[in-house]
């Protein structure tokens, strides 16, 4: 067994101190939020900053699932996270597939074509006009089909189907495989890893994505949960809750930035608990395709 020098040892407690710190910065302000969501109007208005509430009440939460708005909203983030996500791997798989096949006619022209879009894009308004056009202005469609396909992680995915054992391939097809049967038996159960790190961020991104609901949704009842968060944030009156609780004595109307950070956590917590399932998938098919093995 190899004995660690001093200077290894001192490295690894700085690690270590460095790693815990980050961490400790990165957890507080979500345990705060927790924290905040959970505390009283004097509580919220006396003390600058805590982490665990003196007297615990659930009033915030009770206020924001008194009307349907919100369960609502939460239905229909799920709805374009699951829709939305399958739609972008559908789209970035089978195109990176065949932009690995180096006898595809005109790869190298759609491949710069791809690379030219990273770089410049029609903008806010063209891309308004066009989603118009289409009728997609007021449907969930608008949030799921602009952004089908990421110029990035197609880039990826092909090179990680480039780096495929292309003998396998070749003995599939000697078999009598077709293209789309590669595609479907062999290519696709070897990608796992890739699929899961990508199925994550373009989940992530469809959940916390209120931009592309603030441009193409005038309907409020077709309003995603990040959207509805972004208007609780933003407005001074927190019109989500049921006014007829103020008549129930043993209500006590929360403060607002209680009703914020009681949705903040309402719309956090669907992905912090998505993660673990994926992590194994995620530590390794994050830098898959990413370089040149």
């Amino acid at each position: 067994m190899r004995t660690q020098t001093f200077g290894g040892k001192a490295f690894d407690v700085c690690n270590y101190m460095f790693l815990a710190i980050f961490a400790l910065v990165t957890v507080l302000p979500f345990v705060y939020v927790i924290a905040g969501s959970l505390a009283s109007d004097e509580e919220i208005t006396s003390r600058v900053f805590f982490l665990i509430p003196e007297h615990v009440t659930w009033n915030a939460y009770r206020y924001i699932f008194s009307t349907n708005a919100l369960p609502r909203s939460f239905l229909i983030s799920v709805y374009v996270t699951v829709f939305g996500t399958l739609i972008n791997l559908f789209f970035t798989t089978t195109m990176a597939y065949s932009l690995s096949r180096r006898d595809l006619v005109g790869r190298n022209l759609i491949l710069n074509l791809i690379i030219f879009s990273m770089v410049f894009s029609g903008g806010m308004i063209p891309t308004y006009l066009v989603i118009r056009s289409l009728g997609m202005l007021n449907t969930l469609w608008a949030m799921m089909i602009p952004g089908a396909i990421s110029a990035f992680n197609l880039i990826i995915v092909k090179n990680f189907f480039q780096e495929l054992p292309q003998p396998l391939i070749e003995a599939a097809k000697i078999d009598g495989c077709s293209d789309l049967g590669v595609f479907l038996r062999i290519v696709l159960p070897l990608s796992k890893p890739a699929l899961a790190t990508f199925a994550l961020f373009y989940g992530v991104g469809h959940w916390n994505d209120f931009y592309s609901a603030l441009l193409y949704i005038n309907d409020s009842s077709k309003w995603p949960l990040q959207m509805l968060l972004q208007q609780v944030v933003m407005s001074s009156q927190m019109s989500i809750g049921d006014p007829s609780l103020a008549m129930d004595p043993t209500f006590t109307q929360p403060p607002g930035d209680s009703i914020k950070m009681a949705v903040i956590v309402v719309s956090t917590l669907p992905m912090l608990m998505v993660y673990p399932f994926l992590q194994k998938h995620f530590a390794k098919g994050v830098l898959i395709g990413a370089i040149k093995q």
